[in-house]
């Protein structure tokens, strides 16, 4: 693929500015970082015409990959940016604006003892390296995110966005010149993978790294750094139509979950069906299906019901493959307590929904099944950080440590904590003369 040509500087000397930039952003008032938040996505979309132009050099390069099958279609589809979706970059920019802000919430008061007093404050994580495929839409995004949360960014986008992503970057870049508290080197991009290696070494100057991408990005950035890194391996995603299901909303929420955007992480690829009711609704969700040339995958209970002329039979990895494409693996489960064994054997943790009147199985499935996200007659798909309110995400996790599910300013967050003293020593304390109260005090 293409690369950007440019002045060669070290990952370890974009490290070092990096940290020294976000001493800096942790200093900002909430005011400043919305107001440059704010001059970004106009000077976006003012540069649409040099993005656009960025974005069809990075797409006519990647034609030939699509045609001999070395990128995916739904990769392309990832790639492509059009003056909407400019549009669209810059509206989330102002909606990360209007979220609050999350820096110096006080989030616990301790009086230890007559004039001492413990506060537990938040604040910025630092430096955050992302590691992401070719999304150019994620570079506005996270930088939205880390620039409000005051945190400096460090970005490595696929090679086959390396136009666009230089574009997106530079606009930033110049936008943050009107603004002299906010250092340029608090977004940084780097363009090849052996800087993502020497990226993945920077643990004195990198707090987090976040990999957007297939199984085997995460994998390889997890195994390859002593940096903490909060990611999503996979997105095998359920869809489990109990036997008290209405079928109109099973059948709208199995779509959606499926079709919206076959591509995503949090795309369904597995239908699970109570034996109950598959013989009434399989016909029906097949149907539909078919419509919007997906391919099935059922297991033998399904293949019995549909015939071979709609579905293939499923092999045991199906259970376990994440597709991002047209393609959903089908089972009829006795009920919904192997349904809930299923989603926690082979899904990844993701989100996984349930459609179901009865509101005991739905919260037997809310309370047993073991993922990040857990829905109720409601798709896959709204497992997102815009649409969770988050204004955009940084990535999703699968983990449970520090964040989890969709994550957005607060999983950008630490703590730190602010003792008060007036002359107070531990020695007093050990030998008895004074005596912690450990009261809680209001939060204001």
């Amino acid at each position: 693929m293409t690369q950007i040509t440019a002045e060669k500087t070290s990952v370890a000397e974009i490290g070092r500015r990096a940290r020294a930039a976000s001493l800096e952003m942790s200093k900002l008032s909430h005011d400043v970082r919305n107001d440059a938040l704010l001059a970004i996505a106009h000077a976006l979309e003012a540069a649409s015409e040099k993005i656009l132009g960025a974005n069809q050099k990075d797409c006519r390069a990647a034609e030939p990959l699509v045609a001999t099958g070395k990128l995916s279609s739904a990769m392309f589809a990832r790639l492509k940016v059009d003056e909407k979706g400019i549009r669209e970059l810059a509206m989330r920019v102002r909606d990360v604006v209007r979220l609050p802000d999350p820096l110096g919430r006080r989030l616990a008061v301790t009086e230890l003892d007559e004039g001492l007093t413990l506060y537990k404050e938040t604040c910025p994580l630092g430096v955050i390296g992302i590691v992401f495929e070719a999304r150019p839409d994620v570079v506005p995004q996270v930088a939205s995110l880390t620039l409000k949360s005051g945190n400096a960014v460090i970005l490595k986008g696929g090679s086959e966005a390396a136009f666009t992503n230089e574009a997106l970057v530079t606009v930033w870049r110049e936008a943050l010149r009107n603004f002299h508290a906010v250092p340029e080197d608090s977004i940084q991009l780097l363009h090849t993978r052996a800087d993502v290696m020497e990226l993945l070494t920077l643990s004195h100057d990198v707090d987090l790294i976040v990999p957007r991408g297939s199984k085997e990005l995460v994998e390889h950035v997890m195994q390859n750094s002593r940096i903490p890194v909060l990611g999503h391996g996979e997105g095998i995603c359920h869809v489990y139509v109990d036997r008290a299901a209405d079928m109109e909303k099973a059948v709208r929420v199995t779509l959606d979950s499926k079709v919206q955007n076959p591509s995503v992480c949090n795309a369904a690829e597995t239908l699970l069906v109570d034996e109950k009711i598959a013989g009434e609704f399989l016909p029906k969700v097949a149907h539909e299906l078919q419509e919007a040339n997906v391919q099935i995958r059922g297991c033998a209970k399904s293949l019995a019901i549909l015939g071979r002329s709609i579905a293939v039979p499923a092999q045991e990895q199906d259970w376990s493959t994440e597709y991002c494409d047209l393609i959903l693996s089908v089972k009829v489960v006795r009920d919904a307590e192997e349904a809930i064994a299923h989603v926690n054997r082979f899904g990844s943790r993701h989100t996984d929904t349930i459609v179901t009147e009865d509101m005991g199985t739905a919260k037997k499935f809310l309370d047993e099944v073991d993922s990040a996200g857990v829905f109720v007659n409601a798709s896959t798909r709204f497992s997102d950080g815009f649409r969770y309110g988050l204004g955009a995400e940084i990535g999703i996790s699968n983990g449970k440590l520090h964040a989890r599910g969709p994550v957005g300013l607060e999983g950008l967050t630490t703590y730190k904590y602010k003792l008060i003293g007036n002359g107070h020593i531990v020695g007093e304390y050990s030998s008895g003369a004074k005596h912690f109260k450990h009261r809680q005090l209001p939060i204001s």
